[in-house]
Order: C-alpha cells, then structure tokens, then sequence
C-alpha cells in the first residue's frame, strides 16, 4: 500500500486573478489522479454564471473526474482524501456562500467538521479561496456574514496548509515563503 503525505494548499487572491489556473497548475504537478471538487451550484436562470462554469470545466483536462459538493465538503474530504489523488476544491467563497442560512452555531459546527476532516486526512487537497475582505465593509448584514465567515474560513485554512500563495496583478506570491502564518 502506498502512503501518500498530507499536503494542504491555499490558493487565494482576487476575482479574475488566476487563482482557479494556478490552482489547476499545481495539481497537475502533483502527477495525482485529480478530482475537481466544485462547489457552485448551477442556476439556469444566471446565463452569466453559467458561461463561469462552463469555462472552468472547458479548462480542465479530459480525465479529471469533477464531483459536485455545494454543501458537504467535509465528508467528500473524508472519503476521497486518502484516495491517492488531489483534491482541487473551487471554491471555499461559494461553499460559504451556499451555507449563508446557516445559524451562528451549526455554522461553528461546519467549520469545525471541515478544519478536522484536514487535520485528518493524508492526501492532497488545493483550495481556492476569494479575498473579499480588501474592499469596503459591505452594507448589508448578510455580505458582512459572507465576508467575515469567508475571512475566518481563509486564515483557519492557511494556519494549517502546508503552503499558501496569493494570486494578485497576474503573479503568484508563495506566502508561506515569504511570511509567517499567525498564531491560532
């Protein structure tokens, strides 16, 4: 049996960056089988969504398996993460989004099953992950929600990922390299 190290990988920055292209880069270069971890959910009424989706999946190499998790990432990392093949999760800003209606505590809840099924697992799994809080404080409560569940969802991740890069003004930042992650 072939033991595989644990590598978690955050891959975060700006819309239109190229966050989801470099995500893909590395989990090419982990010569892994990849399953694409989708988190949108396709609305047939948002063409323009649609037309996202579509140039992702357009982007992807043919033999990359994609399995749709708009809500129960944790158990998808359970049951793939020691697998033998990468994980490219797309993204962690529209899994929070999907989870908006949860309450304070089931929210809790969800993070902490997600940070345990990483702690555990002993392949790889890259997140993309948006950068929402560079802008101004949204105006209404349920953009603050999104921005502060996805800012906490982002530095729990990059605390424990074995590397993180930011994807900014069309570079790649190896922040791990450069910096130091911050205390729990």
């Amino acid at each position: 049996m072939t033991i595989y190290t644990s590598q978690i990988i955050l891959v975060t920055g700006p819309a239109r960056s190229g966050k989801s292209e470099w995500a893909e880069d590395l989990a090419r270069q982990t010569a892994q089988s990849v399953i694409y971890v989708a988190t949108a959910i396709a609305n047939p009424d948002d063409v323009e969504w649609l037309t996202r989706i579509e140039t992702h999946q357009q982007r992807r190499p043919v033999e990359w398996t994609t399995q749709l998790v708009p809500v129960e990432l944790a158990a998808t990392i359970r049951d793939y993460g020691d697998s033998g093949c990468c994980l490219l999760v797309d993204s962690l800003g529209t899994w929070v989004a999907n989870l908006l209606e949860q309450d304070e505590a089931d929210w809790e809840k969800t993070l902490q099953d997600l940070l345990n099924s990483l702690v555990q697992t002993t392949g790889y799994v890259i997140f993309v992950a948006e950068e929402t809080g560079w802008g101004v404080v949204p105006a209404y409560p349920i953009g603050r929600l999104f921005r502060d569940r996805l800012g906490e969802l982002v530095r729990k991740i990059g605390i424990i990922a074995n590397t993180v890069y930011l994807v900014t003004g069309g570079h790649v930042l190896n922040l791990s390299a450069l910096g130091s992650p911050l205390q729990k």
